[in-house]
């Protein structure tokens, strides 16, 4: 017996998105069809109907359309420049890194974020300072999104002291205290589970501590090649269960390094996983930002709401290997051409410029100031010192010398008996 939940019941009928009006139903699509998004041709989403909330006891999956006009802009020509200036920030980062990883500036494992900005400043940009951000070792441009320094992002890449880690972390785990970037990780859906924790956090300290004024919001971001792991699927459950203030963010950029999602996933449209849990789940185009902000408006605002958390799975693309280790022979060229051409920024400047938000001029000074900051981000951890040797053991044991702490309070190593093996 089919439940309220039942795939059969969201995904076959069609369902209106609105509770109050019968006009724009959007409907899931149930033939066979390519997945990429781009060559979708679905009923047009605007505000007005773009609601996710629970109806009758059901549970939507949306798909957004990909039609090539962007939905009414409901933007201001401040929003607007700011969504440009932090997108070409992310972009110009991530550049010059692929620059410094060249001259042997940075080491290890570098993976850029160019050609997904739009997720990230889409969603990121109307988040309040409490709110925090996981992600996962695609991370740089997300902190800059949050607020992380240019400065303190390109140190820690260079493993100087000045660094938002002090060094210690490197391109894959980026993590500020202070804006509430919880942490790149560098395995695929470690992060979900303290991203669901932060989402708790907030929860328990309002309803249990009654802090009226903690409406604090958790994004956490993965992506497609995490879908299939099992932390996903437990903390979509926990999260629909105590209906958390979370937002669970696939940025599917369709490849899992090698590895194609169409190849890996039975069914590879992941919104669709949201409502078997009791969750809203929507599908966008990840390479329009102003559509991904209006998903992502009504999403963290149900989960500041107290309304429970939804999954959004954002189509988009990156623009060079899996990390800058990966020569990028497996995947069409015909394919990165196709998305290449959608580029998210270039799509944005038109659109600023089309409706008079903005001015080449107004946008060239944009580029050139975002320029200043990266070079002089790079100078800054040129100059910055490299971390002590003693540094080593900080953060890694309970206590600096890493070899625990006595009933008395003192360190273990300074009991006469501990190097007889009795202490």
């Amino acid at each position: 017996m089919a439940t309220a939940f039942s795939p059969s019941k969201f995904a076959a009928q069609p369902f209106p998105l609105n509770t109050t009006s019968q006009n724009n139903p959007l409907t899931i699509p149930t033939t066979a069809s390519p997945f990429l998004g781009s060559t979708r041709k679905l009923i047009r989403l605007s505000s007005s109907n773009l609601n996710l909330r629970r109806r009758s006891g059901s549970v939507v999956a949306v798909k957004e359309n990909e039609s090539k006009s962007t939905p009414n802009l409901l933007i201001s020509k401040e929003e607007g420049l700011e969504l440009y200036e932090d997108m070409v920030l992310g972009r110009a980062f991530e550049d010059k890194c692929a620059e410094m990883y060249g001259g042997r500036k940075i080491f290890g494992f570098v993976h850029l974020y160019n050609g997904q900005e739009a997720v990230s400043t889409g969603f990121i940009k109307l988040l309040k300072q409490q709110d925090s951000v996981i992600c996962t070792y695609r991370d740089h441009v997300h902190a800059l999104s949050k607020g992380v320094s240019a400065r303190a992002v390109m140190s820690e890449l260079f493993g100087k002291t000045t660094g938002c880690c002090r060094g210690q972390g490197g391109s894959m785990h980026i993590f500020s205290r202070e804006h509430n970037v919880l942490g790149g990780f560098a395995f695929i859906g470690e992060g979900i589970p303290i991203a669901t924790g932060a989402a708790f956090t907030s929860k328990y300290k309002r309803e249990v501590l009654k802090e009226a004024d903690c409406d604090h919001v958790t994004l956490a971001f993965f992506g497609d090649g995490t879908c299939n792991n099992g932390q996903f699927f437990e903390c979509l459950n926990m999260a629909a269960l105590w209906k958390l203030p979370i937002v669970f963010v696939v940025e599917n950029n369709l490849w899992a390094i090698g590895m194609s999602h169409l190849r890996a996933t039975s069914d590879p449209q992941i919104y669709k996983k949201g409502p078997a849990f009791g969750m809203p789940g929507v599908h966008v185009d990840g390479m329009d930002v102003l559509k991904v902000r209006e998903v992502a408006k009504e999403a963290i605002g149900r989960a500041r709401r107290g309304e429970g958390p939804t999954l959004v799975e954002c189509e988009t693309y990156r623009f060079r290997g899996h990390s800058l280790a990966d020569p990028d022979e497996l995947r069409d060229p015909a394919e990165k051409a196709h998305y290449a051409a959608r580029d998210p920024i270039t799509a944005l400047k038109k659109c600023l410029i089309e409706n008079s938000l903005a001015s080449e001029a107004d946008l060239k000074a944009i580029d050139k100031k975002i320029d200043e900051v990266v070079v002089e981000a790079v100078e800054f951890a040129v100059q910055s010192p490299v971390p002590p040797q003693s540094q080593l053991n900080e953060n890694v044991f309970a206590d600096p010398k890493g070899f625990g702490i006595g009933p008395d309070g003192r360190y273990r190593c300074e009991d006469p008996k501990f190097t007889e093996g009795t202490a």
